[in-house]
């Protein structure tokens, strides 16, 4: 893989970007760019919170055209840096593009716990987590209005990072070695993006009584063994739930290992076919039954929360229960 020129970031609130931007442009001596703390000085200046900028761009264009042509002024520049922006990886073509994301509720509680200026203050966990979602929406809603195109999507980005249990020194080791190309360069070279997630917060597709049939003693000493340990699992996305579908063993043994994170790539998201047609989402509620997350989280020791009720013409149902009464 041939050394990209920049490295632009893009994630959930609260993952940690600006934490790994700072520390990846000073390993790596380049200049960094925060189009949040630009965002953030804006919102200061008229007086207004970080939400309230973003709902009052969405009627003034003049907010977002002048941060746009900076950054197509610093993409076009050629400079090599590192960006953390929500859309520089629209404009940057020859980067590294990485999406970072995290749990929900852990996002809120370090955005929480965090110093907060006049711009972004929160009384309790649930307003912060509430807020952090509400004002996630109205920046992807902006996006998909203004540019086309959405920030959510997995596949605008070279590499997604769970940052949810992983530290930052591991994340940032993660995120360099994918830059020089020493982390699993065929999947950003042939089909990006490489996941990096949080095996204790995939689902499996197969009951684990089942597999255990074929557990075997050959992917053991994952943490030990580092990043080769484990070929890339093969994964589907729904829009919030990662799952597994193909590499339950070495996903189990990761997880007996104590990884925070294992490489996977990207089968389908969302609406693309996993098998037969069959979409990610649809996939995700025929297969994933509340007893298979049950005995899969009692196995591993982690706390796997079951699937939010999925709407059908008869009413809610948890996911795997739709097939099952089909």
């Amino acid at each position: 893989m041939t050394v990209p020129q920049s490295i632009v970031f893009n994630g959930d609130l609260g993952s940690g970007k600006s934490t790994v931007s700072v520390e990846i442009a000073e390993r790596l001596g380049m200049r960094r760019v925060s189009v949040g703390d630009l965002y953030r000085q804006m919102a200061q200046e008229r007086q207004m919170t970080a939400l309230q900028l973003n709902l009052h761009a969405e009627l003034d264009q003049a907010v977002d055209g002048y941060v746009d042509q900076l950054q197509r002024d610093i993409a076009a520049s050629g400079e090599r840096l590192v960006m953390d922006s929500r859309l520089a990886w629209h404009f940057f073509t020859d980067a590294l593009k990485v999406h970072m994301i995290t749990e929900p509720g852990e996002a809120a509680r370090r955005v929480l716990l965090r110093p907060s200026g006049p711009a972004e203050q929160y009384t309790s966990l649930e307003e912060a987590k509430a807020r952090l979602m509400e004002r996630s929406e109205s920046e992807r809603n902006r996006f998909i209005i203004r540019y086309g195109v959405d920030k959510a999507q997995l596949r605008n980005y070279d590499l997604i990072c769970d940052t949810t249990r992983a530290g930052a020194a591991e994340v940032i080791e993660q995120i360099i070695a994918a830059y020089e190309g020493r982390l699993c360069p065929e999947v950003l070279r042939e089909a990006p993006p490489l996941l990096l997630l949080d095996p204790a917060r995939v689902y499996p597709t197969e009951d684990i009584a089942a597999l255990r049939d074929r557990w075997d003693g050959s992917v053991g000493g994952v943490a030990a063994a580092g990043d080769e340990a484990l070929e890339p699992l093969r994964i589907g996305y729904t829009g919030e739930h990662f799952f597994v579908v193909d590499g339950h063993r070495r996903l189990s043994a990761a997880l007996q290992d104590g990884c925070r994170l294992v490489p996977a790539r990207l089968v389908a998201e969302v609406d693309e076919p996993v098998v037969g047609g069959m979409s990610a989402i649809d996939y995700f509620v025929a297969q994933v039954r509340p007893s298979m997350v049950h005995d899969w989280s009692a196995a591993h020791g982690i706390d796997l929360p079951l699937p939010k009720p999925v709407l059908l013409d008869g009413g809610a149902v948890l996911a795997g229960e739709a097939g099952a009464s089909a």
